[in-house]
């Protein structure tokens, strides 16, 4: 079992406060974040930012992986995911994602590409993990 770590530490109240994230790796080291990075486009990080890198990450080294099985290889994976943040009742939850996928692969058809990519939006682990949202597709690939 692999287990990666991350946290976050907060100061103050909720619009007022202000708090840092961390990851194991350092790749983030006390990234700022706060109700204004998150719900009014202020510099600095979110949950939601970080939640879309992680699935877009996830992703296209799925679709790499199983690109394998149609004997294909990736020239270029470029995933963009947006996620979406609504307001539900006196609170919000997190309701969909939507990956933007532009690849070049040599050799593969229009056909097994859409195929690939729908199992990688399927099954990789993030994926996996967000099934309660609704996660969309716009697959693109490029010659």
């Amino acid at each position: 079992m692999i287990k990666k770590t991350a946290s976050a530490h907060w100061s103050g109240g909720l619009k007022d406060g202000r708090g840092k994230i961390s990851t194991q790796s350092g790749a983030l080291e006390n990234q700022p974040y706060g109700f204004n990075t998150r719900f009014e486009d202020q510099p600095g990080t979110n949950p939601e930012e970080l939640i879309g890198a992680a699935h877009a990450g996830c992703f296209s080294m799925a679709l790499s992986m199983i690109l394998n099985n149609y004997e294909a290889v990736a020239e270029d994976i470029d995933t963009k995911a947006t996620v979406s943040l609504e307001e539900q009742g006196e609170g919000f939850a997190i309701t969909a994602v939507h990956l933007d996928l532009r690849a070049k692969i040599p050799g593969i058809s229009d056909e097994d590409f859409h195929e690939a990519a729908n199992t990688a939006k399927e099954n990789c682990p993030v994926s996996k993990l967000l099934k309660a949202a609704k996660i969309t597709m716009d697959a693109t690939l490029e010659s």
